[in-house]
């Protein structure tokens, strides 16, 4: 199975704040950008985070987009919408000591989001493009390896974020 696998464009916000599963809109140039790059996507089924940020790019692409939760970014609680800055250090350093099972801002684990990723996986039967975040990507790769869950949380929190805004991964 082919997945060709879409990053959001860049989202309106500033920089050096944690976002995860905030529902951010993205600049109107960004967009247009994003769906330029975009114009020899094969006609596939496209799913899509339901974060502005994938869903705009997502309804522009095909008015059959369909909108799956389990795909959002991770939920960061209380670090939502803060600088990375102002999260007090030992809760980065908490966070560092046990990447997939800490729950960053009481929110969600590496682990939880591998969880609904997986099962996300698991119901596709055919290629697919799926527009959502960087943390998805990293997932969904792992599962396209075949790794379970646990494996595919250490798997992507060990792995540097290197996906730009609005590229394309194909598995």
């Amino acid at each position: 199975m082919k997945l060709i696998l879409v990053r959001h464009p860049q989202p309106l916000v500033a920089p050096g704040i944690c976002y995860g599963s905030t529902d951010l809109e993205v600049a109107p140039a960004e967009l247009e950008h994003t769906l330029a790059a975009l114009r020899l996507l094969p006609d596939l089924p496209i799913y899509s985070s339901p974060l502005r940020r994938c869903a705009q790019l997502a309804a522009r692409l095909s008015g059959n987009a369909i909108y799956d939760a389990r795909l959002a970014e991770m939920h960061f609680g209380a670090w939502e919408m803060q600088a990375w800055d102002a999260i007090p250090r030992a809760e980065i350093d908490a966070w560092a000591a046990d990447m997939v099972h800490y729950r960053p801002g009481g929110g969600e684990s590496v682990f939880q989001m591998a969880g609904r990723i997986a099962d996300f996986y698991d119901t596709l039967q055919s290629d697919t493009i799926i527009i959502c975040h960087a943390g998805a990507m990293r997932l969904l790769r792992a599962r396209h390896a075949g790794l379970p869950p646990a494996e595919m949380a250490l798997q992507a929190a060990q792995t540097a974020h290197q996906i730009p805004y609005g590229s394309t991964l194909t598995l």
